[in-house]
């Protein structure tokens, strides 16, 4: 069985879904890093060097070669869904979980890490909840395809046995 987290970046899918992975068993893997191992460099270089469009046909590419692994939980980036029918194809090969934060909540967790992320690693405070604002309108109809929504503030070590297994 796979399973796909997916939500907005601090949405919580790096860290819920490795607690997961070890509390039932599962491998962990980070698309991301699958990535950046793939192609040598971080998220941020792949960005800047070759750009967005080149990044997400590495992401789909990346994501479709999941179907070789088994008993896994997979934690997608922040667009991964809504780029390349990535969601639909999810969908049809496990199961979705969308990691539903608000924008006050994803903010205060991007402060943090803002620099290693390429999308917003120049941004105010101001112009990053803005931003993030702004993105989740346009992902949302994306993330909310997903089998199941969990409240990022809700989640806890419970939620995968109580929500996804029981799916």
């Amino acid at each position: 069985m796979l399973f796909f987290l997916n939500g907005f970046m601090g949405s919580g899918k790096s860290h819920w879904g490795k607690i997961w992975a070890a509390n039932y068993k599962l491998d962990f893997i980070d698309l991301d890093e699958v990535i950046q191992m793939d192609e040598g460099g971080s998220v941020v270089d792949i960005f800047e060097s070759r750009g967005e469009d080149y990044f997400r046909t590495v992401e789909a590419r990346k994501l479709r070669e999941m179907t070789t692994v088994k008993n896994s939980i997979i934690a997608c980036g922040g667009g991964t869904p809504c780029f390349a029918d990535n969601m639909q194809w999810m969908n049809e090969h496990g199961i979705t979980v969308y990691l539903s934060a608000t924008p006050d909540e994803i903010l205060r967790r991007l402060i943090k890490g803002q620099q290693q992320r390429p999308l917003i690693k120049k941004l105010s405070q101001a112009e990053l909840l803005f931003f993030i604002q702004q993105k989740l309108k346009e992902r949302e109809p994306f993330y909310n395809q997903a089998n199941i929504v969990l409240h990022s503030a809700d989640t806890t070590e419970l939620s995968f046995e109580e929500k996804i297994l029981t799916y």
